[in-house]
Parts: structure tokens; C-alpha cells; sequence
């Protein structure tokens, strides 16, 4: 098992959709792809579709990896595998970090996401969220009306959280 996805950054996004890789999620991306150490530059895989709810999902190479198993156990010709493959192989964009750290978001992918100044960029375990900041801070706020529940009592399966 690899290092997870933890945290929550904002990075700054430039006209032309350069933005930095936090250094703690560049070490994740590092360990989910087989090229690096030898090639330093770590892959990564950026999902889309609105399928997301505003916005991408960004994966390793190996997490990436297991879900294109996953969609490979389906049947071929299935309902399922199509859809899986279309929601996910069809949406989703290979790319490389660079040697400054950085990514070049493509416009489309910026714009499905109305991403403009500021990103955030929040922690999922085996992959991160990438959001427009302020898209985010709302999305959060709509999520904390259930501030008072303990989230470790999501972890357990025998007591729906609020039920305690």
C-alpha cells in the first residue's frame, strides 16, 4: 500500500492554467507511478466530467491503474463496462508534472470547473479533489450543516452518523 492524499492546499492558477503541485501530494504521485524514481517527473491522471459535481478528480498512475482493471473485470459489451469506460477512460487526461512542479490545466477542464485565480485542492486518500476556491467554500459551507457529528463516526457501520 502507497502513501495517501492528505491535506487541503490553495494554489494560485495563471491565464494560461499553470499551477503548482503541492510538494506533499507531488511525494504521493511520486509513489503511485512505476516510472519515477528513475524518471523524477511523476504522471498523473485528471478525471472530468459532470458526473463530478464542479470538479476533477486527480489519481496516480497505479490508482488509476486499478480502477481500469476494475472496468476490465465488467463484461465485455455490458451497460456497465460501457458506461464505466465512457464516465471514466473516455473523461479522463494523462498528464506530467513538470520540473518546477507544475501542471498546464487545459481551458476546457478549467472552464467545466469555472476555475479562475485560486484553486483548492483537497485530500480524498487514494486521489485529491481539484476545485475552483471559491466554488469550494461554498460547497463546504452546504456541507457543514452537520458540523456537530464526530466524522469518525462515519467509520462506523453499525450506527448511522447523527444516531448517537
Amino acid at each position: 500500500m502507497g502513501l495517501s492524499f492528505r491535506g487541503e492546499f490553495h494554489q494560485k492558477v495563471d491565464g494560461k492554467g499553470r499551477m503548482s503541485i503541492p510538494a506533499d501530494f507531488r511525494a504521493v504521485l511520486s509513489d503511485g507511478d512505476p516510472r519515477c524514481p528513475e524518471n523524477p517527473l511523476p504522471r498523473l491522471v485528471v478525471l472530468h466530467g459532470s458526473h463530478l459535481e464542479g470538479c476533477l478528480h486527480v489519481y496516480t498512475i497505479e490508482a488509476m491503474t486499478e480502477i481500469e482493471e476494475g472496468i476490465k473485470k465488467l463484461p465485455r459489451g455490458s451497460v456497465a463496462r460501457k458506461k464505466a469506460s465512457r464516465k471514466i477512460l473516455g473523461k479522463s487526461w494523462e498528464t506530467e508534472v513538470d520540473k518546477d512542479g507544475r501542471i498546464v490545466l487545459p481551458q476546457r477542464l478549467r472552464e467545466q470547473i469555472g476555475l479562475t485565480g485560486l484553486a483548492t485542492m483537497t485530500a480524498m486518500g487514494d486521489y485529491f479533489e481539484l476545485w475552483d476556491a471559491d466554488t469550494y467554500e461554498r460547497f463546504e459551507a452546504e456541507e457543514d450543516d452537520d458540523d456537530d457529528i464526530d466524522p469518525l463516526l462515519y467509520l462506523d457501520s453499525t450506527q448511522p452518523p447523527g444516531d448517537g
